[in-house]
C-alpha cells in the first residue's frame, strides 16, 4: 500500500543512526513514478505539506488510511530541568502537533526491517 521508495532514493548518509531522505528525494521519487515534470511534483508536495500544516493550525485532525493521523496534543504544565545546571524549572502548557502511524504503515515498514537484518 505504501510503496517501497528505497529502490528509488540515493540515501544521503545524516547520522550515527542511519541515513536521512529529504523532500527533494521524495519530489524526484514522486516525479519519476507519476511522470509529472519536478516542478509539478514539487508544488503538489508543498501544497500537500502546507495543507497539513493549515489544518493543524485550525485544530483539524488530518486522517490518511494506511499512512497514519496529525493531531494536536497539549502538553501539561510541568516540572522538568535544565539540562547544564540540574536546575529545577517549570515547563509551560503549550499544544503541540504529533504524528501517529497506522498499523498498516508500522507493519509495512517493520517487516521490512526485519529482512533487511537478516
Amino acid at each position: 500500500m505504501l510503496g517501497n521508495f528505497q529502490h528509488f532514493i540515493t540515501p544521503k548518509p545524516h547520522t550515527a543512526m542511519g541515513t536521512t531522505t529529504t523532500k527533494a528525494d521524495l519530489v524526484n521519487v514522486i516525479s519519476r513514478r507519476t511522470g509529472l515534470t519536478h516542478d509539478e511534483t514539487e508544488s503538489v508536495v508543498n501544497c500537500l505539506f502546507e495543507s497539513i500544516i493549515d489544518s493543524l493550525k485550525t485544530r483539524k485532525r488530518i486522517e490518511i488510511r494506511g499512512f497514519g493521523s496529525f493531531n494536536i496534543r497539549h502538553k501539561n504544565l510541568r516540572q522538568a530541568r535544565n539540562p547544564r545546571t540540574g536546575e529545577k524549572v517549570t515547563a509551560a502548557a503549550k499544544d503541540v502537533p504529533s504524528f501517529k502511524i497506522s498499523k498498516e504503515f508500522k507493519s509495512a515498514v517493520s517487516e521490512s526491517l526485519k529482512t533487511v537484518r537478516e
